[in-house]
C-alpha cells in the first residue's frame, strides 16, 4: 500500500516496503530508494525492503520497521512543520540494531526533475565528493545552477563507473558499515536537499545539526493540533479518529509557494514521471474543501487558501482551475489549464459566504469585496438563454462525456443557484442592497428553472444536462446532489431519485457511483462514467441528511470515514472501481477533497451544525445513530469563540448543552428557527432540547474486504408522519438482519419485521439479486 509524508516544503511518497521517492517542492530529487544488507559471516545478500514488518503512521512521523532475525532497521520519516522554514523538504533518519557487524547499502535513482510541466535539464550525474572518511553526492544537471546534495554520515560510495568503461547506468549507493559495539546508539540521517548558495559541506552540516530541532518542532506542532481544531468524542472510535485524521490530511496538503500558502489537490508517487498525483494547486478542490476547513475552525487556513485564489483571479473575474508548483518556470497563462473549469468561479462566492457565516469575519469580506463581486458578475455575464450560468466557460463537472460535452449541466446550474443565494447574503453584509435584492431574485429564478427545465416526470429524476436545442440528456447521475450542499436549495419531487441513489443501482458498499450502473456507457473503471469518488459519496451523504434520510446518509458517511485505514493510512483515496472494492491504479491515495468529505457530512449532517456567526447563533439538527446514547464535540467554532457541545438522550428528547471558556453572546437553537439577532445575555452555558423521532434505527456500517462486490443492506427511504414511521430497505434475496431500534413512544406496533429487545429483525424475500422490504411502525 502507498504512504505519504507531506508538508509545506516537500514530501516523500512510497510503499509500505519502504521504497520511496523524495521531493523538495517543486523538484523530485531521487526515487526508488532501497536498502540491501550483508551480515558478517552470513554469506547471502539480504533484501531489507522485503523484510518490512510494520508501518506506524502518526501525524508527525511515519516509521517503517524492517525485521530480521539478526538485525532491526527503523526508517523514520517526517516533513517539517512549524514556524521555522526548514532547509529540507522532508527528512529521513535510520535507527539500527544488529547482533553482528552489518553493511547496509542504500541505493537510489537520481532524478532532479522539476514538477510537470516545467522543462528539465537532462539526466543528473552523481559526483562523489570525499570528505574525511565519508563524503556526499552532488547531483549535477545540465544547468550548473540546478543541483542537489545527498548524504549520510559514515557512508562511502558504491558503484562509480570509471570514464574508460562502457557507458552504463547504475543506481547511486551509500554504503554504511555498522558495528554494533560502536554504533548501537547512533542515528543516521539521510540528507536530500537542493543546493543553496553556500558550500555543500556547510549545507550538509547545518541540515544534520538542524534535523533534531525540526523533528521536535514538527512533533510540537502536531501535539497541539487538536487544541484549536474541532474534535469528536462518540461511542464509535472510528468516527472520532476519522475526523481527526481528515483534518490532518487536509492540513498536510498546504504547500508553500514563494511565501504564499495554497492547497494542492492530492498526492501519489510519480514513478518515472514528474507528476506526483495532483500535487499542484486547484481552485474547485480548494473551494469544496474550504467548507470542511471552516467547519473545524481553521479560519486562518481558509483565508490563506482563498487568498491564493484571489491573487490569481483573471481580469474578468474568473477564478483559476489549476496552477502547477512549477508554473513560474513557463508562461502558465498560455497553457489550457489555468482557467479550464467553469465551476471555480461560482464556488468562490459560495465558499466566501460559508466562511463569513462561520467566522463572522466581515473585515475579510470587505477587503475582498471587489474580487467577490467580479466573480459573481462573471457568472452573470455568461448565462445561457434561460438565465443560468452555462458550460461555455469551461468544464462544469465532467471533462469528457460519451454523449458529447454537455451544454448546461444540472451540477453547474445547482452551483449557480447557491452562488446567487450566497451573493445575496454577502451583498447585504457588504451594504449593497441593490445587488443583494437582484441576487436573491436570480437565485429564486434559477431554482424555479432547475425544477422546470431539468426534471423529467416520466423518469422521476433530474437530467444530467440540457442540450443546446433544449432537449435533455437523461443519463441518471448523482450530480444534482450538490443542490443540497449549502442547505438553501432542495429539489422538489426528489424522493424517487434519492431512493435510487441509496440503492445498489448507484451505491456500492464503498460509496456512490456517479452514474447508474444501468447506463449504456457505464464503465466501473472509467474516470467519469461509473467509478466511485469519495467526493460524490460526500455530496450524496449530505444531501440525504438534509432530505431526512439519515440512515443512508450515515452509511455513505461511514464509507468515506472507514477509508482512513484502507490504503494510505490517515488519508482517503481519490477514486475507486464501481464494481469491486479497490482503488483505481492511478488514484491519488491522499486526496484533499476526499478527506473533506469525511468532515462536511459528519459535522453538517450527522451532528447537524449550521452556523450563523453574524447573529452569534449556532443552529443544530442532530441525526445521531440509534445505538449512540450521546456524543461530545470540542472546539466548535462560532466567530471568534470556541464552544463545546454535548449531545445526550433524555427520554424522548435529545438534550444539547454548550459550554465556552468565557461568557459570550451566543444562542443555541434548532435549525428550523428563523434567522434573527441573538437575544440571549452573555453566558458560558446554553441548553436546548430536540424532540426525537418516535422510531430510530441503526444500520451496520463497515467496508467489505478488498475485491468484493456489493452485497450489503441499503436503506432506500424513511418517512415519519403523525402516527406512522415507514422504512424501506433492500438486501440480497434471502438475507436477514437484526438492526438496533429505539422506540421513543409507548405502544408501537410493527409490520414487515419482528421486534425484539432493542432489535428489529428483517427477513428479505428469497430471489436473485436485491429484494426490498418495507417496515411500518404505528402508534
Amino acid at each position: 500500500m502507498p504512504w505519504t509524508v507531506a508538508g509545506e516544503h516537500g514530501a516523500l511518497f512510497g510503499r509500505q516496503s519502504g521504497k520511496f521517492e523524495a521531493w523538495q517542492w517543486p523538484v523530485k530529487i531521487l526515487s526508488d530508494f532501497r536498502i540491501r544488507a550483508e551480515l558478517a559471516d552470513y554469506a547471502v545478500p539480504i533484501d531489507v525492503n522485503a523484510l518490512a514488518a510494520e508501518i506506524r503512521v502518526t501525524p508527525s512521523e511515519t516509521t517503517i520497521t524492517y525485521s530480521h532475525a539478526a538485525f532491526t532497521v527503523r526508517q523514520h520519516m517526517f516533513a517539517a512543520r512549524g514556524s521555522t522554514t526548514p532547509a529540507l523538504g522532508a527528512a529521513v533518519f535510520f535507527e539500527i540494531e544488529s547482533a553482528r557487524p552489518l553493511e547496509l547499502t542504500f541505493s537510489f535513482t537520481p532524478d532532479m526533475l522539476q514538477m510537470w510541466p516545467a522543462p528539465n535539464h537532462g539526466r543528473p550525474n552523481g559526483e562523489w565528493v570525499k570528505e574525511g572518511e565519508s563524503g556526499f553526492y552532488i547531483l549535477h544537471t545540465d544547468d550548473p545552477k540546478f543541483s542537489a546534495l545527498v548524504a549520510m554520515p559514515q557512508t562511502r560510495p558504491g558503484i562509480l563507473v570509471p570514464y574508460q568503461e562502457h557507458p552504463q547506468t547504475y543506481p547511486l549507493e551509500l554504503k554504511l558499515s555498522f558495528d554494533p559495539k560502536n554504533d548501537a546508539r547512533k542515528t543516521f540521517p539521510l540528507i536530500m536537499a537542493l543546493s543553496r548558495n553556500e558550500s555543500p559541506t556547510a549545507q550538509i552540516a547545518s541540515s544534520i545539526s538542524g534535523m533534531t530541532q525540526l523533528r521536535t518542532q514538527t512533533q510540537e506542532y502536531y501535539s497541539h493540533f487538536s487544541d484549536q481544531h474541532l474534535q469528536a468524542e462518540t461511542p464509535d472510535r472510528r468516527v472520532n479518529e476519522a475526523l481527526r485524521w481528515a483534518e490532518i490530511a487536509i492540513d498536510q496538503a498546504q504547500v508553500d509557494y514563494h511565501g504564499e500558502t495554497g492547497l494542492v489537490a492530492g498526492y501519489y508517487e510519480s514513478a518515472d514521471s514528474a507528476r506526483p498525483g495532483y500535487a499542484w494547486f486547484f481552485g474547485r478542490d480548494t473551494l469544496w474543501t474550504s467548507y470542511a476547513i471552516s467547519s473545524y475552525g481553521d479560519f486562518g487556513l481558509t483565508r490563506r487558501a482563498l487568498d491564493f485564489l484571489f491573487k490569481r483571479q483573471r481580469e474578468d473575474g474568473k477564478i483559476m482551475h489549476e496552477f502547477s508548483q512549477s508554473a513560474d518556470a513557463l508562461d502558465w497563462k498560455q497553457t489550457p489549464y489555468f482557467y479550464a473549469s467553469a465551476d471555480s468561479t461560482p464556488l468562490l462566492v459560495m465558499a466566501m459566504w460559508d466562511y463569513v457565516k462561520t467566522s463572522a469575519d466581515v473585515e475579510y469580506l470587505k477587503a475582498h469585496w471587489d474580487a467577490v463581486r467580479k466573480a459573481y458578475q462573471f457568472t452573470r455575464a455568461h448565462e445561457a438563454n434561460d438565465g443560468i450560468y452555462s458550460n461555455s466557460e469551461g468544464t462544469g463537472w465532467v471533462e469528457s462525456w460519451p454523449q458529447g460535452m454537455p451544454k448546461e449541466e444540472v451540477y453547474l446550474a445547482a452551483v449557480d443557484q447557491q452562488s446567487a443565494a450566497a451573493m445575496s447574503r454577502l451583498a447585504a453584509v457588504a451594504g449593497d442592497g441593490q445587488l443583494a435584492s437582484a441576487a436573491k431574485s436570480k437565485a429564486a429564478e434559477i431554482a424555479s428553472k432547475i425544477g422546470s427545465e431539468f426534471y423529467s416526470a416520466p423518469d422521476k429524476f433530474y437530467a444530467f444536462s440540457r442540450n443546446a436545442d433544449g432537449s435533455l440528456d437523461h443519463t441518471a447521475s448523482i450530480y444534482s446532489s450538490v443542490a443540497w450542499w449549502d442547505g438553501t436549495l432542495a429539489l422538489e419531487n426528489a424522493g424517487p431519485m434519492l431512493s435510487r441513489w441509496a440503492s445498489n443501482e448507484f451505491s456500492a458498499d464503498w460509496g456512490t457511483r456517479d452514474i447508474s450502473e444501468h447506463t449504456a456507457f457505464y464503465d466501473p473503471i472509467s474516470y467519469h462514467q461509473g467509478s466511485i469518488w469519495p467526493l460524490f459519496t460526500g455530496w450524496v451523504s449530505l444531501a440525504e441528511y438534509r432530505a431526512g434520510r439519515s440512515l443512508s446518509g450515515y452509511a455513505h458517511l461511514m464509507q468515506n470515514a472507514e477509508m482512513t485505514w484502507t490504503q494510505d493510512l490517515g488519508a482517503v483515496t481519490e477514486l475507486l472501481s464501481g464494481q469491486f472494492f479497490q482503488p483505481l491504479g492511478r488514484s491519488s491515495s491522499h486526496q484533499l477533497w476526499s478527506s473533506a468529505m469525511v468532515i462536511s457530512p459528519m459535522l453538517r449532517g450527522l451532528f447537524g451544525l449550521d452556523w450563523d456567526a453574524l447573529n452569534h447563533t449556532l443552529r443544530i439538527s442532530p441525526h445521531l445513530p440509534a445505538d449512540w446514547d450521546g456524543a461530545k464535540l470540542w472546539n466548535v467554532p462560532l466567530g471568534t469563540a470556541k464552544v463545546d457541545l454535548e449531545y445526550r438522550r433524555t427520554g424522548n428528547q435529545m438534550v444539547i448543552e454548550s459550554h465556552s471558556q468565557d461568557p459570550d453572546l451566543f444562542c443555541l437553537s434548532l435549525k428550523t428557527s428563523p434567522e434573527k439577532p441573538c437575544p440571549a445575555a452573555s453566558t458560558a452555558d446554553h441548553r436546548i432540547s430536540v424532540p426525537l423521532d418516535p422510531v430510530e434505527l441503526a444500520i451496520p456500517a463497515e467496508l467489505p474486504s478488498p475485491g468484493n462486490e456489493t452485497r450489503q443492506l441499503k436503506a432506500l427511504d424513511q418517512t415519519t408522519a403523525a402516527r406512522e414511521a415507514t422504512f424501506t430497505f433492500a438486501a440480497r434475496g434471502g438475507s436477514s438482519y437484526d438492526l438496533t431500534v429505539r422506540l421513543n413512544r409507548p405502544h408501537i406496533s410493527v409490520q414487515g419485521g419482528e421486534l425484539g429487545t432493542g432489535k428489529l429483525h428483517l427477513q428479505f424475500p428469497s430471489g436473485s439479486g436485491y429484494q426490498t422490504q418495507t417496515v411500518s411502525f404505528r402508534w
